[in-house]
């Protein structure tokens, strides 16, 4: 029995949505993944700001209204440094560790988790400092109280997902995979950097 093919107006919105996007990441790769990170990281600090004003309503602490500022400065850094940060390096990566090499496995987890993350996460707290408007020694005590806390969180919780991401997701799609799972990263990140 022969199958019907459905018209894309007749389709779900849902596969009209990810076409679209496939779509447009073909056209506009960084400025697609751009976009997607901006959402994506807004998306993970209002998850935080929810979590936190559900778990101070709980504990009957008066819950603050939701810091739009504060998911601005996520959108701006998912815009303009996770989005094509990301993009490059995972570009990069597939220039420098090729498939054909036998340890590429390792050779990508390794250089993703002991280069990449340490320094990505280091412009996290410059970049998140600068656009808070705050000075140098906030910077230092930012980093001294919670930096080396946050890099081992990420090497838990990331690796495993890294070793997916770069060795077995295409590389069209590993900002985006990034992206998802980064959506509940930021969320920790807003909370341990208060």
């Amino acid at each position: 029995m022969p199958v019907q093919s459905v018209p894309v107006r007749e389709a779900s919105v849902h596969f009209r949505l990810l076409q679209q996007y496939l779509i447009l990441l073909k056209k506009y790769p960084i400025l697609t993944k751009s976009v997607t990170s901006g959402i994506l990281s807004a998306l993970g600090n209002l998850l935080s700001q929810i979590l936190e004003a559900r778990k101070k309503a709980k504990n009957g602490v008066p819950v603050n209204e939701i810091d739009t500022a504060g998911a601005a400065r996520y959108a701006v850094y998912g815009l303009f440094i996770t989005g094509p940060v990301s993009h490059y390096f995972y570009q990069l990566m597939e220039v420098w560790m090729p498939t054909t090499d036998p340890y590429c496995i390792i050779k990508r987890l390794l250089l993703d988790r002991l280069i990449f993350a340490p320094g990505f996460l280091l412009l996290f707290y410059f970049v998140m400092n600068i656009l808070e408007a705050k000075g140098w020694e906030d910077f230092e005590k930012k980093m001294k109280k919670s930096y080396w806390t946050a890099l081992k969180m990420n090497w838990k919780v990331w690796t495993p997902f890294q070793f997916i991401n770069v060795n077995f997701v295409p590389v069209q799609f590993r900002v985006l995979f990034a992206n998802v799972i980064a959506l509940f990263w930021y969320a920790y990140l807003a909370s341990v950097r208060k």
